[in-house]
């Protein structure tokens, strides 16, 4: 808890440090003095828990997901996110993933995913190198529509990445969100949530999906909270609609704690507070 207010960032990367490629380790490195601490964390639930304690962070979600190609990867990503969720499911929220374009069978991976005890489902176009609509148009991730069609029979969530990336390798024409209007008209039940509010350069498109689509959700993952309006200009009308998340400790993002105080400072009404920082998640999860 932070000054009164229960904390739930849904957007933090606690992965298999060992499956990313020496590039993909170099960019996280990068300018970082506390990646010895970050990669304990990694390895140990309960030394991250002890870590949340500190940040009074009250749960997190931990973001993995399916990218051989561009992060290393691989549909083992699932098995150790859910294990690892397993040392505290009340704290530490497991997504997972499956990609379309390493399984023959889209609906009976994203079954034995869930029957884990992965709790919510991350596609990230720009890594996984597909885009989100694909199922319409028969490009190279056709299958994900039999994967949202378990997700919604499941009632589980969808985190879409929408915006750019810097990770080498990566597909930028893939970062565009409008491709999940389709979603929205296909799936309707299905709860989206759209990480980064499509930053930096999607983020009208990211506030019409969120305005159009009922169980359309915003995270504000990897948005300094001092430019979180510069960004999202109408946060406090649509803040029953967003989620606070950090994106740490992903390149730039450098303090939980921090982050939470900047946005606790600036000028919205404290039921917006509590909605982005608690309430939202907690009725998805």
């Amino acid at each position: 808890m932070i000054a009164g207010h229960r904390v739930t960032d849904i957007h933090v990367h606690i992965q298999p440090w060992e499956m990313h490629p020496p590039h993909v380790q170099h960019t996280m490195e990068s300018g970082r003095a506390d990646l010895s601490r970050i990669r304990e964390f990694m390895e140990s639930p309960k030394a991250f828990l002890g870590f949340l304690d500190e940040c009074g962070i009250d749960r997190v979600g931990l973001i993995n997901y399916v990218a051989p190609d561009v992060m290393g990867f691989t549909a083992e990503v699932n098995d150790w996110c859910a294990r690892y969720a397993s040392a505290a499911p009340d704290r530490l929220i497991a997504f997972g993933s499956v990609n379309p374009r390493f399984t023959k069978d889209p609906a009976g991976e994203t079954r034995r995913v869930l029957d884990l005890g992965i709790r919510a489902l991350k596609i990230h176009p720009p890594h996984q190198l597909f885009a989100v609509n694909d199922y319409r148009t028969g490009g190279p991730g056709a299958g994900i529509g039999e994967v949202f069609r378990v997700a919604e029979e499941r009632d589980v969530p969808l985190m879409i990445h929408t915006g750019t990336s810097v990770f080498p390798g990566a597909r930028n024409a893939y970062a565009d969100p409008m491709p999940a209007d389709d979603i929205g008209v296909d799936f309707p039940k299905l709860r989206v949530i759209l990480a980064h509010a499509g930053r930096p350069l999607y983020g009208d498109t990211a506030l019409f999906l969120v305005r159009r689509h009922p169980n359309f959700f915003l995270d504000l993952s990897g948005i300094p909270p001092k430019r979180l309006f510069q960004y999202v200009p109408r946060l406090a009308e649509i803040a029953d609609r967003c989620l606070w998340g950090s994106d740490w400790p992903s390149p730039g993002v450098t303090d939980v704690r921090k982050n939470v105080d900047e946005f606790l400072s600036l000028e919205l009404p404290d039921a917006a507070r509590r909605a982005i920082l608690w309430d939202n998640a907690a009725r998805l999860f």
